[in-house]
């Protein structure tokens, strides 16, 4: 069947990223729906003639069918249900964010083809909301980075002590600690924010885009850092793309 051996399966994924393979192929690497992460080769793809090169572009929603392989499954069809990146190509601030979005998604899947329906439903809402400019890229990020570590089980506290459950939220924030202490748990080096960051990182991790959007922008700037050095924490190894986010407040308006 269209010179495919394995056996053929459908799903709707997220293109994560894609490298060049040879003179005219492909690697891509999807987040499916149902099927987890997937690394696929889409043959011919950067050949100008190929039937679905523009459908394959990093961050796009797209209904794909790939045929089992030995390493490396192999695309035999896909089409586009919304190619979120085309809709900031241009805009360097939020194609910054997808990408951060993108990396995050893989590093958080790393076991292929496991399944993980709520890092994809994330990762999904997270990209169409940047691609419909709802928010500033800035917050869209801080909310999806904290929602994906509750996920993967790392949420930072912040209503109650990371390490006495005494119910806050409380004044000092510790990444190695958990997240929010108490007066009374509080290790040496832990950072002091300002309440509105707090606010505003719980409003983001609950969806309360009306605190978020009407957030200053030094609670903005402080809350990045602590939700950054959070999940670096965890990962154990930096984001590449995390340093090159441009923040922003709002359209146009740097933090």
């Amino acid at each position: 069947m269209n010179g495919f051996r394995g056996k053929l399966y459908r799903d709707d994924a997220l293109v994560l990223r894609g490298q060049r393979l040879g003179e005219s192929d492909r690697i891509v690497t999807l987040l499916a729906r149902r099927h987890g992460r997937i690394r696929a080769v889409a043959r011919g793809v950067r050949r100008v003639t190929s039937r679905f090169g523009g459908r394959l572009e990093p961050f796009g929603h797209v209904d794909v069918q790939l045929a089992e392989g030995r390493t490396l499954d192999i695309v035999s069809q896909v089409e586009g249900i919304d190619l979120y990146g085309r809709h900031f190509l241009d805009d360097y601030a939020r194609y910054t964010v997808a990408s951060a979005i993108a990396e995050t998604a893989e590093r958080l899947t790393p076991i292929e083809r496991e399944s993980a329906p709520r890092l994809f439903q994330l990762s999904l809402g997270a990209l169409r909301s940047l691609s419909a400019d709802e928010h500033a890229g800035g917050l869209i990020l801080d909310a999806y980075l904290l929602r994906a570590m509750t996920v993967a089980g790392w949420a930072p506290a912040l209503r109650a002590c990371a390490v006495c459950g005494t119910n806050g939220p409380h004044p000092a924030f510790s990444v190695p600690a958990g997240g929010g202490v108490c007066v009374d748990c509080r290790p040496s080096g832990a950072s002091r924010p300002a309440p509105s960051t707090i606010a505003l990182m719980i409003a983001l991790a609950e969806g309360d885009w009306r605190t978020a959007d009407g957030s200053p922008a030094p609670a903005r700037r402080e809350a990045s850092g602590l939700v950054a050095a959070h999940l670096q924490w965890h990962l154990e190894r930096g984001l590449r793309s995390l340093p090159l986010v441009e923040r922003t407040v709002g359209r146009g308006e740097s933090v």
